[in-house]
């Protein structure tokens, strides 16, 4: 990870789920509806929630032990998405910190933004309910020809924000979160307190790897600190 302070960004661009937001519980509830309808036990929480990053696909694997390429799949999926899009944001909310760390980046005079694989039928409702309708931008899953790990949804973000995206740092939870930032050339900061799938953020090659968003916003100030004393 990098030892030596990055120049202060323009913008900073989040992943959502598990990022910026814990939605796992809505997550979980709809899956476990599919469950209920079919006369099955629900699926712990604690099983659930590390897949949540994974939207449908890791809801479904964990819960019926399925992939895409099952028959099953498609209408589990589908069933799913109705599921969640009815009550997408009954217990979700922002984790702890996050409020905190958006007023922080706004105060420093940098703008944020939100890129997630989250498609847009369901990114547009649910911003505003859990307080991030006033993001810079909001880029989706569908926003572009191809989603995370792909960089593209990321280079589309720097455009809307007319910079270049080099000027821009990607934080997200997820080893795709990661690979997506490298490859749009953005410095990449792992969310330790997100979900974090299976894999151990630490192995993921990012740039910085913070346990709370409160050393995400001690980073910016100090780079922004230090841009001012070399001015």
């Amino acid at each position: 990870m990098t030892m030596t302070l990055p120049a202060a960004p323009r913008a900073i661009l989040f992943d959502l789920d598990g990022t910026l937001a814990d939605t796992a519980p809505d997550l979980a509830a709809a899956v476990n509806l599919l469950r209920a309808r079919r006369g099955l036990e629900p699926t712990a929480y604690e099983i659930l929630r590390p897949t949540a990053s994974a939207g449908a696909r890791g809801m479904i694997g964990a819960s019926f032990g399925i992939t895409p390429d099952d028959e099953r799949y498609l209408a589990l999926r589908d069933e799913f998405l109705n599921n969640y899009e009815a009550a997408i944001a009954v217990h979700s909310g922002l984790f702890d910190g996050v409020t905190a760390l958006l007023d922080g980046i706004e105060a420093a005079g940098v703008q944020w933004g939100i890129v997630t694989n989250k498609h847009q039928r369901f990114t547009t409702p649910l911003l505003p309910q859990i307080g991030l309708g006033h993001a810079a931008c909001a880029i989706s899953g569908d926003t572009t020809p191809h989603p995370k790990p792909h960089p593209e949804p990321l280079l589309e973000a720097a455009r809307r924000l007319n910079l270049a995206p080099e000027q821009c740092w990607y934080v997200g939870d997820d080893l795709r979160d990661i690979q997506a930032g490298k490859a749009a050339g953005m410095l990449t900061v792992a969310a330790g307190w997100g979900y974090c799938g299976a894999t151990e953020p630490q192995h993921w090659h990012a740039d910085y790897l913070f346990v709370q968003p409160s050393e995400l916003l001690d980073l910016l100030q100090s780079t922004v600190t230090n841009s001012a004393l070399a001015a």
